[in-house]
């Protein structure tokens, strides 16, 4: 009798991360972008400042611009000769005199620092004022390029352009930026048990029946990161339907991702039919929730290879990523795997996931023999609290955590222990 072939063993985390990103060779598709719409793209080319920021140098207060060595001693009084307001600029300043200055003004030639205004007193309405303080060369001074100097490379080439980001793009003239091109993803669902919301009321729903959630974080997900998405809707249960979802999905897009069929079960089809369309690189991960992913390419339609289309330079693959059916194993992978998968074709340098070292504020005494990922959120006294259910269909662990505790496998969690923590809610924030 023929022994049962044994399955190899599961990837480790870490491992299938590694050949996942280096599988993901950036697209080389870039575009041109409104600088206002440039939120969370990735950045295709450095951007080198064309001038100073700021570019004179200007008051940072309200106050005087005086010239420091006319102020020897608290209670001096200068006649003020120019009033100066912001988008304004004066003339030189003369010896012995003051100049009404206000915040973002450009100081006037001759002058090097200014007293604010709580720190004067102005006489003769106006004409005059005594100075209560004696100023240092440069007080209350923003000088020329302490912000930017021109020549530099404010911005580099694979950043993901963030609030702040835009804004130092606009304070150096830029109205577009040149990024990475979106990624364009194909999504389906497997699983005759699937319904979508408002196709059949609660009340309604046949036995073994579930609504389709992964459909709508995923979106969600996706579009989070910049791409182009397609939804391909529900697939059945059936080998002849994924396969052609899938040949169909591989015409003009970078990468399909779909949830549920990855498993063994008789009924998923997912494995075979990208194993016969192309080919299966990682299949199960040891890790927990999620262990199922798989991730593999399947060849793209001829049309697709021979289309000479200067936006889309021909491919002859698409990547695929297949996402366990359970709602919290899809999410989890999602974040762990896909994430820095997308951020990867776009060019994205940083890809990695934030990690606070923070406190358990619980127990967890049973040990798990793979790398899991809980459901935790942080608590006023500065540590952690753990969603009392973590079964992977448990999706409102997902939505009362802010985050993840990733616990090596074979672990367990004594209350004041400090463990690693990935802040999810702020990270898709």
């Amino acid at each position: 009798m023929s022994e049962t072939p044994r399955r190899p063993p599961l990837m480790p985390l870490d491992d299938a991360l590694a050949r996942l990103l280096a599988a993901a060779a950036p697209l080389g598709r870039t575009e041109i972008v409104d600088t206002f719409d440039a939120d969370g793209r990735v950045l295709a080319q450095d951007l080198v400042s064309a001038l100073h920021v700021p570019p004179q140098d200007n008051s940072s207060m309200d106050g005087y611009a005086v010239r420091a060595a006319d102020v020897r001693a608290a209670g001096v009084e200068l006649p003020v000769t120019q009033r100066i307001a912001a988008g304004h600029a004066g003339g030189p300043l003369a010896p012995g005199s003051a100049a009404r200055i206000f915040t973002g003004a450009p100081m006037p030639a001759g002058a090097d620092a200014v007293v604010m205004q709580e720190d004067t007193q102005a006489l003769d309405d106006g004409a005059r004022v005594r100075l209560n303080v004696v100023p240092t060369p440069g007080q209350w001074v923003r000088a020329a390029g302490e912000d930017v100097t021109r020549g530099a490379a404010v911005l580099q080439k694979g950043e993901r352009l963030a609030p702040a980001s835009i804004g130092l793009a606009a304070g150096i003239g830029m109205a577009s930026l040149p990024v990475a091109a979106r990624p364009r993803v194909a999504l389906f669902s497997t699983g005759d048990e699937l319904v979508m919301p408002g196709a059949v009321p609660p009340e309604a729903m046949q036995p073994g029946a579930i609504y389709n959630s992964n459909r709508f974080f995923l979106r969600a997900l996706l579009h989070r990161l910049g791409c182009a998405v397609s939804d391909l809707g529900i697939v059945p249960d059936d080998r002849d339907a994924t396969l052609q979802a899938l040949r169909q999905a591989a015409d003009g897009h970078d990468l399909i991702l779909t949830s549920g069929g990855v498993s063994v079960g008789e009924e998923d089809h997912i494995k075979p039919a990208v194993e016969q369309l192309g080919a299966l690189d990682l299949w199960q991960i040891a890790m927990k929730p999620g262990k199922p992913f798989a991730y593999g390419s399947i060849a793209a339609p001829s049309s697709r290879r021979d289309a000479p289309n200067v936006d889309a330079p021909p491919s002859t693959v698409c990547h695929f990523m297949g996402l366990p059916g359970n709602p919290v194993s899809s999410y989890v992978t999602f974040l762990l795997l896909v994430r820095p998968f997308l951020l990867r074709l776009q060019g994205a340098r940083d890809v990695a996931l934030p990690t606070l070292a923070m406190r358990a504020d619980f127990t967890l005494a049973k040990a798990d023999k793979r790398r899991e990922f809980l459901r935790a959120r942080r608590n006023a006294q500065g540590g952690l609290e753990l969603f009392g259910n973590q079964s992977s269909g448990v999706l409102t662990s997902a939505h009362w955590a802010d985050g993840l505790i990733d616990l090596p496998a074979g672990q367990t969690i004594a209350a004041g222990d400090m463990v690693r923590f990935i802040p999810v809610r702020e990270l898709l924030a």
